[in-house]
């Protein structure tokens, strides 16, 4: 470079080229006809993929794969002073995670690598060498002090920093001399007063004149490394870039690439820039927010499709929001033309709803409840770990069980482990000590309350789960003698579920699975409103109730105890 700027003022070289004026000419937006659709997702590994991120990628994806087009990933490291470590890889290893992997990316590499700016250095030297021979960049050398006291007089007077272009019209004599002292000056574009028009996808047409508001930007720094201006340009077109879906906040910087484009001589592609994505109360989503980290909603047990299916639904580009969207739909609805101007506001508190609904189509695959088994399995060892009394517990069809009876009732397979689940896998331990200190005849009185509890318990919650037909037959019996006795069955049900089950006269239960199964919280209200205080009532018997519904449904019946003298043993 610095062989470069001293052949530009040698003597002899005609005048006023570091100041020559470019022609001015209308960008064009044309990509050409049949060209084939390329979208990149140009993430800077200062931090870890978010949400915000996570959104511009996935519409960079969805309109790549609804084309029949490429999805690149290519991180912008220039700025080597604010790297993150690991951000790199987590970037593109949270896009696996998501299940929109890139086709070319610094992992997967590809025909227009390499896929790190910091590795494209001899491309940007070679863009800038071009834009200082037509005179439409030139060399800075204005130290950062200076620059610093020019930012603090502008804020001092209210106004917008900005460079005062003082090094624009050095003359060839002066830059020789500056040359002299400092050898890598920085360098920067020349901006035109009249800035071209571009009809941007989401936006329509706009015109940004940036010469009037700032001063000529630095496109290549001292140290040899590109500012994003530079960089963005000369690796959309070599990477051959057909439409660039980036965030809001570069709209009025495209004006100012459209600049470098027509300088360098190269097609632009086409741009559409999306809205951002703010918090529910509109502020913008930040990476000092630690809770908006893929990452941490991956450790938490969010699925990926909950994720993308909420980042989708609460914004534009589908005919119609709605919940439950897979990648496949998603890809299958997306329409650009249907992005609006509005931002999208994330509620987060929606997010385990979203996510119970992508549970739920899990387990009704096979094979995909297959993968949530093991995944429970790990998650209970890890969990629980040796206070499991009984390995049985992680036996896969008991496991699967499980699965299937809470689908609906829970958000993330972690639930199934917390401490409200712990009944599904280890028994209540009550200490001998503390026993005795509750009352010396603490085993009298457990086998005499637990015998009767039991009975109850169990016929209660198993009221709750019968078919109608069995639910109809119920009501039928107790028609006669609440006739006789002038008592609403309404009133006499309370009591009626407190009777032993040989007594009640009811069916076998069906398979839980089974379709003819009706849930506590989808009986009719006059059904579930009678149990509601029983259960609350019981809530410290619950646990031992559920575990005994899951024995009456054909797992583990051999646990189940032979005569009410073996209930205390069970459950103490």
């Amino acid at each position: 470079m610095a062989v470069l700027l001293r052949t530009l003022v040698q003597p002899g070289r005609p005048p006023g080229v570091l100041g020559r004026s470019l022609g001015r000419r209308e960008a064009s937006l044309s990509t050409g006809s049949g060209a084939a659709v390329r979208v990149r997702f140009a993430p800077s590994p200062t931090g870890f993929l978010h949400l915000g991120g996570l959104r511009t990628a996935l519409y960079n994806y969805l309109f790549a794969k609804k084309h029949g087009g490429s999805f690149i990933l290519r991180l912008e490291d220039t700025d080597q002073t604010r790297l993150v470590p690991g951000a790199a890889d987590n970037i593109e290893d949270m896009l696996e995670w998501a299940g929109i992997p890139p086709d070319e990316s610094p992992h997967q590499g590809g025909p227009r690598g390499p896929y790190l700016q910091s590795q494209r250095l001899e491309l940007y030297a070679q863009a800038t060498e071009a834009l200082l021979k037509t005179g439409a960049a030139y060399p800075c050398f204005c130290s950062s002090q200076r620059l610093e006291l020019l930012k603090k007089e502008a804020l001092r007077s209210h106004q917008t920093p900005r460079y005062d272009n003082r090094c624009r019209n050095l003359s060839q004599k002066q830059v020789a001399e500056k040359l002299a002292k400092d050898p890598r000056p920085a360098i920067r574009f020349r901006l035109e007063e009249e800035a071209p028009a571009f009809q941007d996808l989401v936006y329509g047409w706009n015109r940004h004149e940036v010469a009037s508001v700032e001063g000529d930007p630095v496109i290549l720094k001292s140290d040899g490394f590109p500012t994003y201006h530079l960089a963005c340009v000369v690796d959309d077109h070599h990477m051959g870039i057909s439409h660039v879906l980036r965030g809001s906040e570069w709209l009025v910087s495209t004006s100012k690439h459209l600049l470098l484009y027509q300088a360098l001589g190269w097609p632009p592609p086409r741009f559409a820039h999306l809205p951002l994505l703010l918090n529910r109360d509109g502020s913008k989503l930040s990476k000092r927010q630690g809770d908006i980290f893929l990452a941490s909603f991956a450790a938490a047990g969010f699925l990926p499709d909950a994720l993308l299916d909420i980042i989708t639904n609460c914004g534009s580009g589908f005919a119609e929001n709605q919940m439950g969207r897979t990648l496949p739909e998603l890809v299958a609805q997306f329409d650009l033309t249907r992005i609006t101007c509005h931002s999208a506001l994330l509620d987060l508190e929606k997010l385990p709803e979203f996510n119970r609904l992508h549970l739920r189509r899990l387990v009704s695959n096979e094979t995909q409840r297959r993968q949530l088994v093991g995944k429970l399995q790990l998650l209970v060892e890890e969990a629980f770990g040796s206070q499991l009394p009984d390995r049985a517990v992680l036996d896969p069809a008991y496991v699967e069980r499980i699965i299937l009876l809470r689908q609906g009732h829970i958000c993330r397979l972690q639930d199934l482990v917390s401490p409200a689940h712990s009944f599904l896998w280890t028994r209540p331990a009550v200490g001998r000590t503390q026993l005795d200190a509750i009352s010396e005849q603490v085993d009298v009185i457990a086998k005499r309350v637990l015998r009767a509890e039991l009975r109850c318990i169990m016929a209660s919650f198993l009221f709750s789960w019968i078919p109608y037909s069995a639910g109809n037959h119920f009501h039928g019996r107790l028609k006669q003698p609440c006739g006789e006795a002038h008592v609403a069955r309404t009133e006499a049900l309370p009591a009626a579920r407190f009777m032993p089950i040989s007594e009640v006269g009811l069916p076998a239960p069906a398979t839980p699975s089974g379709d003819h199964i009706l849930p506590t919280s989808r009986l009719p209200p006059s059904r579930k409103s009678l149990g509601r205080n029983h259960e609350t009532r019981l809530l410290s018997n619950v646990r031992h109730t559920e575990m005994s519904i899951f024995l009456m449904s054909g797992v583990g019946t051999s646990s189940l105890p032979s005569s009410s003298e073996e209930t205390p043993q069970l459950l103490l």
